[in-house]
Parts: structure tokens; sequence; C-alpha cells
């Protein structure tokens, strides 16, 4: 087995379709794009783990499904909690509203699949805000449901001002990575300016520019080089 092979295989247990088929039209691209993740995956300013939730958090918001439950998977190996991944997945209502949410429950099922938790499978399409809420409380059983009971209190008070408030404040989840993942978001739909406000806000709430790097590098990942163009355009020059 090819290193590009084997690298997939081993973070995923099996070689997804989309590999063998980089592997099968041009090993070469697979090996060149396998050293690329391999180099931006691994720790740095940000943890191995702490990028793969943020791409979790940021496919959510993007409404793509398909990276964002890959990622889900390397956020629960490197010990991602529940709690911890609901946190990064209601960050992106911020963005997508409700929408956002279908998709992020397709995470937190996921997750508890991985984990071999059964649960009710509902059709989360025809949901409201508040009802796929009450959803993820209800998949989250007797883990601590302190953060996404408070949002839906919040939610169902229409005060925009005080949710979007408490949703970036520090809970299980610090604001520092909340912040980044709203700048991994705006990152990934290519929306530079907005990147770059969010950006300067999460400077003050303690991000580094090292982490806003690394945020960077990991949406070239899941989004292309042009992700990579509109967060240098804000990142400080060394």
């Amino acid at each position: 087995m090819s290193k590009g092979l084997t690298y997939f295989k081993e973070v995923y247990d099996v070689v997804p379709g989309w590999v063998q088929k980089m592997h099968d039209y041009s090993p070469n691209v697979l090996n060149h794009y396998t050293s690329l993740r391999s180099d931006i995956m691994q720790e740095g300013a940000l943890t191995r783990k702490e990028k793969d939730i943020l791409l979790v958090g940021m496919n959510a918001a993007r409404l793509y499904e398909r990276s964002m439950v890959y990622h889900t998977k390397g956020a629960l190996d490197g010990g991602a909690t529940l709690p911890e991944l609901v946190e990064y997945l209601i960050v992106p209502y911020l963005y997508n509203g409700t929408q956002a949410l279908k998709t992020g429950v397709k995470s937190l099922e996921y997750a508890l699949t991985l984990k071999g938790i059964e649960f009710q499978e509902l059709n989360e399409d025809d949901m409201t805000t508040e009802e796929l809420l009450l959803h993820m409380i209800k998949l989250l059983d007797m883990e601590d449901t302190t953060f996404i009971t408070n949002v839906l209190k919040l939610v169902k008070s229409r005060n925009e001002e005080l949710l979007t408030e408490y949703i970036l404040s520090d809970s299980i989840v610090s604001k520092t990575l909340k912040y980044l993942l709203m700048v991994g978001i705006f990152v990934t739909e290519l929306k530079g300016k907005q990147a770059g406000e969010w950006m300067e806000e999460a400077r003050k709430n303690g991000a580094s520019e090292a982490q806003l790097a690394d945020v960077g590098f990991i949406c070239l990942l899941t989004a292309g080089i042009p992700a990579w163009f509109e967060a240098s355009d804000s990142l400080i020059e060394k």
C-alpha cells in the first residue's frame, strides 16, 4: 500500500473512495496532498484535536456535511467530548442559522454512532431551531447540557444580542477558540473583509497570530488555496 493510502487508512480506518481515486489517477498528486495535510494537521499553535474540531464547525456553517463528518471522527480520536463538540456545532448558528444546526446535528449523530450509542433518528429537515436544540439535548442524554439549555432559553427569549454574547462566551470551549471558529467560517466562505474583522476580534479575545495562521492553513485544506488568500490578507507579516 502506498504512503498516501496508508496515511488515510490510519486516519479514517478505511481508505475513502476519493483518496483511492486520487491514487488511481495520480499517485504523485496523492503523495503531495498527503504530505501537505500531514504538515498542516500536526501539533502547532493549535492542537490536532482543535484543528479537527474547528473544521467540524466550519463545515457545519457552510453546510458541507461530508467534510464535517470526516473531521468529527478526527476530533473524537483526538479526545473531544460530546458537550465540547456541541459547542462547536452551535457557534455556526451565528452564521447560517437553523440550516447550520440541521447540518451540525449530523455530526453529533455520527459521533454517537462512533461511540456505539443508540439514539432515535429523526428527520431534521422540517425541525425548527428550538426543536433542533431540544433534539441535541436529548442526544446528549446524561452528558452536560448546561450550555445548550441556556442557548435554547435565549433563542426563546428572542434576544439576539444576548444570544450572540452567550454563544461566544467561555464555557467548555474557550471564547478564544470560538472567535477562531468564526474567523475560519468567513475564510472558508471567501469573505475576506468579514474574516479580517473577526481576526481582529479574535486577537482581542486572546488569539495569537500563530493560531490565526493555523486557522488559515486548515481552511486551505477544506476550501482550497483561495481560502488562504483571504486569510493571509489579514495576517500580520513577520
